[in-house]
């Protein structure tokens, strides 16, 4: 590797100053920016890839690193070279770059004083914190000036986005190279990144250039930065590009990294360098680790032929986890190379973290993820069933976080929420936690979990607060309402359009969308045109996306009276005869006929349901209530009464808030009271099954 040479960097400009230079501002994207209504024009970010191109996506940011890790004082010194090209029409005097670690270089970065806000704590210690330092920024030999900025008002104290004022701007269409001198200090293991013990998770450690974006793209009126301070519930978003990476360690510590390995590792001395390769990613993550047992490797061949090269990292004490993720992986990769489209790179490496680092667990970078670590994954059980998930779950970030690439920040939803879809899709309803309460639901009741009943369960229903398309960090309910509402929404908008017409949407969201950071609006756009049901998509996207409207629709009465004679005038050949109420009271031989009246109420969003009332011949009347009416009443005579009444008897609006009144029968029916009180049971077996273990 090459020397680093540390230098005192030129004096920052004062907070807020503004060289001449660069008179003419370039914004940022609003603070509180989230999804757009305006879809993305057709050109943005280049057009739609059509495979004939040089490279699979618009390489806007290219990175060569030198790294060294200290795995002792769990430090990294490194140097980058980035060369960033100005896609717009306008010279580029500043740019902006972030620098993610110094999110814990104290308690009062945004991402801390946002965490207190919300009573909670990442528990640092004295000697725990992590920081990132600018040791020298250069432009063609030229010194260049950095400013921290806080481009969502964050406070001052905040130091994740910096400014460079640029000694020569950068034309339109041209291409600049800055040399980067960089030094880490990794925090102990916290969200997404760190060290505990030998273990290293290096990732959002380096410098990292914003994304400038051009008119019309997600929603973007005008040209402007997207850069946002490191919030607490938010992660990332960049511009695509090739990433050349050095790193160097220590013998004896096993080394796994986005992309590829280029050549064998290099040995100096006691240090030994690998070097990795990769084209078409927004991002770099890496882990070293001297306790790692010997890596699980394997192949796995799509049907179009496709070779992925798949690395297991595993802790000993975490052996037997190894094989299950393999083998979920691969199940994986068939999947959404099913689903969506193919998956376009070469390796993939999965990182099971070890005891006591659950914070470097469950999260995705390009090609390189890490999921759960579980003592016991045997299958059947509610441990097998975290890892599967958790696998899953991170292996589908690669397509909806890094190849379609959206912005985290301010569009959650099209990450999370749609990878929660999918997730539910692929692994449906699992067993509960201990076989007496699997048997006793047979897969059925609050305890049962897995699958949309189970994201219905984690939703916020009753009165949701932030609509699915708010941004990460702006938000009332937590940021993981978003995971499972917008899975549940997506279900019910699947049941109504039909599973094939969402699957060919989804396969051409990802065709059409693949390296190109699509928006909200532009998902919208596509099931509504792949549909056909443009009003529908559009109404539902209004509601749940856009708004936070509640589902509540229920069955407010169920009544089958006997239609018996009046007394009054009737008449009786062509006569009026008067029947009197001693003559009606005498009648015998029973009512001929009866009167079923049901009564709907609506508390929430419009939805169109349907209504099944079963008489006790076994013959049903099935209606559709499409309004938007708050209450409707239904009537039939029959010669026989009602037995029940039901709304949604397919479950197409899991969304609703309760689904237990969505039912009514004629006479008591002790069948839910049953049900809720074993799943009681459930639940205080489950306590002191977890109280037992303490």
């Amino acid at each position: 590797m090459a020397a680093i040479v540390l230098l005192v960097p030129p004096a920052p400009l004062a907070q807020g100053a503004r060289p001449a230079a660069a008179a003419q501002e370039i914004p940022f994207a609003p603070p509180h920016a989230a999804a757009a209504a305006t879809p993305s024009s057709p050109d943005a970010w280049g057009g739609i890839r059509t495979g004939r191109e040089a490279t699979l996506s618009d390489r806007v940011a290219n990175y060569r690193i030198e790294a060294t890790l200290d795995p002792v004082r769990h430090t990294v010194a490194g140097r980058q070279q980035l060369t960033w090209r100005n896609r717009s029409d306008r010279t580029v005097n500043s740019v902006y770059l972030h620098l993610y670690l110094n999110a814990f270089r104290n308690g009062d970065s945004t991402f801390n004083t946002e965490l207190r806000a919300q009573g909670l704590t990442d528990g640092m210690g004295d000697g725990e914190w992590g920081y990132m330092e600018l040791r020298h920024v250069r432009q063609g030999g030229a010194d260049v000036p950095w400013t921290f900025v806080q481009p969502d008002g964050g406070p001052a104290t905040d130091r994740t986005v910096v400014r460079l004022d640029l000694p020569a701007g950068v034309p339109p269409g041209a291409s600049t190279t800055l040399d980067i001198g960089f030094f880490d200090q990794l925090p102990r293991v916290t969200a997404r990144t760190g060290h505990f013990g030998t273990f290293h998770l290096v990732a959002q450690w380096f410098p990292k250039i914003g994304v400038l974006e051009l008119p019309g793209e997600r929603g973007a009126p005008a040209l402007r930065w997207n850069v946002h301070e490191y919030h607490t519930d938010s992660e990332y978003y960049a511009d695509f590009g090739h990433y050349d990476v050095k790193i160097t360690v220590p013998r004896g510590y096993t080394v796994g990294a986005t992309g590829a390995l280029q050549g064998q590792p290099v040995a100096d001395g006691g240090l030994v360098t690998h070097h990795y390769a990769q084209g078409d990613v927004h991002d770099f993550a890496w882990t070293a680790d001297s306790r790692t047992a010997p890596p699980l490797r394997d192949t796995w061949t799509g049907e179009d032929g496709r070779k992925v090269g798949i690395t297991v990292l595993y802790p000993p004490d975490y052996a037997s986890n190894a094989a299950p993720v393999l083998e979920v992986t691969k199940q994986s990769l068939a999947y959404f190379a099913g689903k969506l489209g193919p998956y376009p790179y070469d390796t993939l490496t999965v990182v099971i973290p070890p005891f006591n680092a659950a914070h470097a667990g469950s999260m995705e970078y390009p090609t390189f993820f890490t999921t759960d670590s579980v003592h016991d994954p045997a299958p059947g059980t509610r441990d097998r069933y975290d890892l599967d998930f958790v696998t899953v779950h991170e292996f589908a970030h690669q397509y909806l976080q890094g190849i379609l690439a959206s912005n985290e920040f301010e569009e959650p939803m099209l990450d999370e929420g749609l990878n929660e879809y999918w997730n539910a899709r692929m692994l449906g309803q699992r067993p509960a936690s201990l076989p007496v309460l699997a048997t006793m639901l047979q897969g059925r009741g609050a305890f049962a979990f897995g699958g949309f009943p189970g994201e219905r369960f984690d939703a916020p229903r009753e009165e949701p607060a932030d609509p699915l398309g708010a941004n990460a960090y702006d938000r009332l309910e937590s940021v993981g309402a978003v995971y499972s509402r917008t899975a549940v929404m997506l279900h019910d908008l699947q049941a109504q359009l039909g599973t094939e017409t969402l699957d060919r949407a989804f396969r051409e969201y990802y065709r059409r969308w693949r390296f190109r950071h699509p928006g909200v609006a532009d998902l919208r756009e596509t099931i509504a045109e792949v549909s056909g049901q443009r009003a529908l998509v559009e109404a539902v996207f209004a509601r749940q996306v856009y708004a936070a409207q509640k589902v509540d629709d229920r069955i407010v009465s169920l009544d089958s009276e006997e239609v018996t004679p009046q007394p009054g005038y009737a008449e009786r050949q062509g006569k009026l005869v008067e029947r009197t109420a001693a003559a009606v009271a005498a009648q015998t031989g029973g009512a001929s006929a009866y009167k079923t009246t049901v009564v709907v109420r609506r508390r929430g969003a419009a939805v169109p349901q349907t209504l099944v009332v079963t008489f006790a011949d076994g013959r049903k009347e099935t209606v559709q209530w499409h309004g938007g009416e708050s209450w409707r009443r239904y009537a039939w005579v029959k010669p026989v009464r009602a037995v029940s009444a039901e709304l949604d008897p397919q479950r197409r609006h899991l969304l609703d808030t309760n689904k237990l009144d969505d039912t009514r029968t004629a006479e008591p029916n002790a069948v839910a009271t049953r049900r809720w009180t074993l799943d009681l049971a459930a639940a205080v077996q489950a306590m002191l099954a977890l109280v037992l273990t303490l």
